[in-house]
């Protein structure tokens, strides 16, 4: 089953089980999915939905971010559950090891010797990780880590 088709399909489950939190972030993924299918003119492909999926991902952490500098628990707690439903339509995350030996690949690969180097880096290093789900947070860490900045 493709990934939208499964997302519809968790959207009835938990309409039906009338799981609210579950059914609000499921029916904000499936307008995501058709304003982006909109933009792009035809249906998504799988990429482009993990793609959209991580960057809603990304969105929720932000967001996390923000809430706990205003310290709105209630809020964070939503968005965490939000993030937990939409993870789990993605493949399971890259360890810290791979992201680490990913990085150590990736520095002798473009050469790089300074901080100046980390969008070189950072590229050669997410091309590494593809298909792992790999945050770029944590991939820029590591990347800072291991060039000393």
């Amino acid at each position: 089953m493709i990934l939208r088709e499964r997302i519809l399909a968790d959207l009835t489950a938990a309409m039906k089980a009338r799981d609210a939190a579950r059914t609000s972030t499921l029916r904000m993924l499936k307008a995501s999915i058709v304003n982006r299918e909109i933009e792009k003119g035809g249906h998504l492909d799988e990429e482009e939905m993990l793609k959209l999926l991580r960057s809603q991902v990304k969105q929720r952490r932000d967001s996390v971010e923000a809430y706990q500098k205003g310290r709105r628990q209630d809020l964070v707690t939503r968005e965490q559950a939000e993030i937990a439903v939409i993870e789990g339509y993605l493949p399971q995350a890259a360890s810290p090891d791979d992201i680490e030996q990913a990085v150590t690949a990736a520095i002798p690969e473009v050469g790089a010797s300074s901080m100046k180097d980390m969008g070189a880096v950072m590229k050669a290093a997410m091309a590494h990780l593809a298909g792992k789900n790999a945050d770029g947070r944590a991939v820029s860490e590591m990347v800072k880590k291991k060039l000393g900045g």
